[in-house]
Parts: C-alpha cells; structure tokens; sequence
C-alpha cells in the first residue's frame, strides 16, 4: 500500500496544519525530557523528522518502504535539512541504529497497528526500548480504536487537494474482518482539469490495539510513567470521543 502511496502521501497529508498542531506538542515534550537526539522509527515522507532538525534537533527517520525513504530524502534535499533516513522497519531499529542511541523515539501516524499479532507488537516495544538511552521518551500516536471498535466507524473524513489543474481526493474507510483485523482502504480519485475522474483502491491490514493491552505490552517492554492524550495537541484522553490514543512513555532509567 505504502510504496503505492509515497508519491502521493504529501498531497494526502496536510502538512502545514498537522505541523502547526502537531510540533509544539512534540517540541514541548522533547524539551521537559531534554532530549535532543530523535528517532523517528515509522518516518513515511520524513516531514516531522525535517521539521524538528529545523528546530535544531538532531532527527533520524526510518521506514519499512523504500518509496517513502525515497521521498523523505527528496523533501529533506528540498528544505536543506540534514536528516539521515534508512530503510528499517519496526523490530530492526536497534539493528540498524545501535543501541540506547536516542534521547527520543516517535512513532506517530496510526504505525503500530500494521503489526497483526501481539508478538510482533511486544517485540517492536521492546526494539523501540533497545533504542533509547536509560529515561528516554517514547511518543505513540494511534487511532482511538478503543472508539472505533466500540462503535464500528468504518469512514474517516475525506481529504482533498489540488495542484496545477489536477485534482486528488482521498476517501478512507474500514472492513471489519471476522478474525479481528481491519482491512483499512483508500480510495484515490485524480482528475485533470475537467476530465474524467481515475479511481484507484489500496489496501492494507490492521491490528486495532486497544489502550490496555498498549499500555500492558509498554511495561512488559521497560516503559513506565505513562500519559495519555486524545490528539496530538494535548487534549485529554477520553475513550469514547478522542479521534486518537497519544502515549508518552519513558524507558527505566
């Protein structure tokens, strides 16, 4: 799905509002933990990475498909900004980085529930715990699937943009699987000017993780002194309203 998306992903995402929302909170949690040194451990087209160098931070990305690292090098080329990018995927990062490296893990964007069994996600956790050095700050960002499988939302707000005459929308919705897993689906619709509309499906499948058994697999991994937050921006965490499950976590010192 992803190396299908790379090309698109940064007309999908707004970037300009998600930043504005998302790097104050992010920069004020780096700064309580005095962490400088940031991995980025599911980094898609390397713009918070980007962001947070041009704060002054020494950021490094990693993602498991080579189009998104292709494309986060370009943006990083573009903005000027010296940001290191591998191809890495989850339960690798300690591998390819070394260990007890970082100040600072992110993980941010609704990554963990691509991993489809509670194993694969304890050995991720404990991958991330490798990583960090002792007291060191992990940031989750997850859908609030502790709402969507109470309620069984299938559809998410559709996204829109438009560049030189070409237009994308970008429509997104859940198939609740019989054994658990959600098949998440984006529909991308692209038109040139007043032309015909092209349709193209992609799909991948999800784990939802509920905040128990994150928060279970975070100790089990060497992670206490959990916060919770209902978005990016700090909002309270409430399990039947929030759009997502913010985790801030730290490492045993």
């Amino acid at each position: 799905m992803y190396e299908t998306l790379s090309s698109d992903y940064d007309r999908f995402v707004d970037w300009p509002n998600r930043l504005a929302l998302e790097l104050p909170f992010i920069t004020d949690k780096l700064q309580e933990n005095s962490a400088r040194t940031v991995l980025d451990a599911a980094a898609g087209t390397g713009m918070h990475a980007i962001a947070l160098v041009q704060q002054g931070y020494q950021a490094t990305g990693a993602d498991i498909s080579r189009g998104m690292v292709e494309q986060a090098r370009l943006n990083a080329l573009e903005a000027g900004a010296p940001v290191r990018f591998a191809i890495a995927g989850f339960g690798e990062l300690a591998h390819t980085f070394g260990t007890a490296c970082f100040d600072a893990l992110l993980c941010l964007g609704n990554s963990l529930p691509h991993l489809l069994s509670r194993n694969d996600l304890d050995k991720t956790l404990t991958d991330f715990a490798a990583t960090l050095k002792p007291g060191g700050m992990l940031l989750i960002q997850n859908r609030n699937f502790d709402a969507v499988v109470a309620n069984h939302v299938r559809w998410m707000e559709p996204q829109a943009y438009s560049e030189n005459g070409t237009e994308w929308i970008f429509q997104r919705f859940y198939d609740f699987e019989p054994d658990g897993l959600l098949t998440f689906n984006m529909v991308i619709l692209k038109r040139l000017g007043h032309g015909s509309w092209s349709q193209e499906v992609i799909s991948s499948r999800l784990r939802p993780i509920l905040k128990f058994e994150l928060l279970l697999s975070l100790s089990e991994a060497g992670f206490n002194t959990f916060k919770l937050y209902g978005q990016m921006g700090g909002a309270v965490f409430d399990a039947d309203l929030s759009p997502n499950l913010v985790v801030l976590a730290h490492k045993h010192a």
